[in-house]
């Protein structure tokens, strides 16, 4: 990871999702010591297209035509191991030595979307959705009923309670007051939390990522042509399997580290309870153990022993799907954070993206 940037990111900011991701495209360029020119190879996720409002805001024909862009390989769709399934695609196009440097982009623009065209849940009514949607749409379902469930299941299976897993709303809440770039850093108390509004019992408001406008890119280099200077963080081991455990089995035995060498964790949050999912499948902590593990907040807290989406992550940063947790992680390991630094500066960083069969991790290391 040679180069990283970050477009302005907010609520309704009402800016083109082109210009958001130029701005996250130019800036990743410049931190890699590079010119568009010397980009071969561009790779998104979900493509130009999805379905609903502002989910994306730029394909890779965008970006090639924006930054004139030459690619000699060029990734985009939906159907990936994850939403980082877009940086993995980058990492084996680069270690294929097909190209040498490809700029992964994220865009998206959902909550203005959401201003001019309507919600998701109203758009998704009036589209072709899959052949077995028809068995859950008659019933209202949709993504927090299936977090819910989740929920429900894991406080039934451990025994966890709501307060436990607050924890992880009240954590992403306290780091992103210490993010200027979070959409969300008001102080979050335990009876904010337990008194918010319900969204599908057990997951209440704060248990959910928030849509926003912003745009993330990296720049994926061989790292014998890396610029003398750039980032330079390190990929130890992906894992791409269906399956969170098997993603997560998968990522392990390709490395010598385990997950004690772990220093970080910028988990995946759509909905709390998938962070809690994670740090189980990944063996971060027991099973059926994380709610204890993360009691009381200190063990996940920036001076804890596994500080945890130290960003703000979705729930309090902003939905950048996958891509938000992932700049954090270059920022911790490169010593980059600010006011938010991990004391000790880390040397290895897990994260990961999506939930169930769409899922993917993968394990940083520190540049040398």
């Amino acid at each position: 990871m040679s180069g990283i940037g970050m477009s302005e990111v907010g609520r309704r900011l009402h800016i083109d999702p082109w210009t958001l991701t130029a701005d996250a495209a130019l800036a990743a360029i410049a931190d890699a010591g590079l010119t568009p020119s010397d980009i071969d190879g561009l790779s998104t996720y979900p493509g130009a297209t999805w379905s609903t409002p502002g989910i994306t805001g730029a394909g890779v024909d965008d970006v090639r035509a924006l930054l004139g862009i030459k690619t000699r390989w060029h990734n985009g769709g939906g159907e990936m191991p994850g939403q980082l399934g877009s940086i993995i695609a980058a990492i084996l196009a680069v270690n294929a030595g097909i190209v040498n440097h490809v700029l992964c982009f994220r865009t998206v623009w959902e909550s203005t979307a959401q201003d001019r065209i309507g919600s998701r849940s109203a758009t998704m009514a009036q589209v072709s959705e899959r052949e077995s949607h028809q068995w859950s749409k008659a019933y209202g379902v949709g993504y927090p009923t299936y977090g819910a469930l989740w929920m429900q299941r894991y406080m039934h299976e451990s025994g966890a309670t709501r307060e436990q897993l607050a924890q992880i709303a009240l954590t992403c809440r306290a780091h992103a007051a210490l993010n200027p770039q979070a959409v969300y850093r008001s102080p979050l108390t335990m009876d904010d939390y337990l008194s918010a509004k319900m969204i599908s019992d057990p997951i209440c408001l704060f248990d959910c990522d928030v849509p926003v406008d912003g745009s993330v890119a990296f720049v994926i280099s061989r790292a014998d042509s890396q610029p003398s200077g750039s980032r330079g963080i390190g990929f130890a081991a992906f894992g791409s399997a269906g399956g969170m455990e098997n993603c997560a089995e998968m990522m392990w035995s390709r490395t010598s580290l385990t997950p004690a060498d772990v220093q970080m964790a910028e988990l995946y949050d759509g909905f709390s309870i998938i962070s809690i999912l994670w740090l189980e499948a990944l063996g971060l902590c027991e099973p059926l153990g994380a709610a204890r593990f993360i009691e009381g907040g200190e063990r996940i807290a920036l001076t804890g022993e596994l500080p945890f989406n130290t960003g703000g992550g979705q729930l309090s940063g902003g939905r950048l799907h996958g891509y938000g947790n992932m700049y954090q992680a270059c920022l911790q390991l490169s010593g980059g954070a600010g006011e938010r630094q991990i004391r000790n500066k880390p040397e290895v960083a897990v994260v990961s993206s999506g939930v169930g069969t769409f899922a993917s991790s993968l394990l940083l290391t520190a540049g040398r």
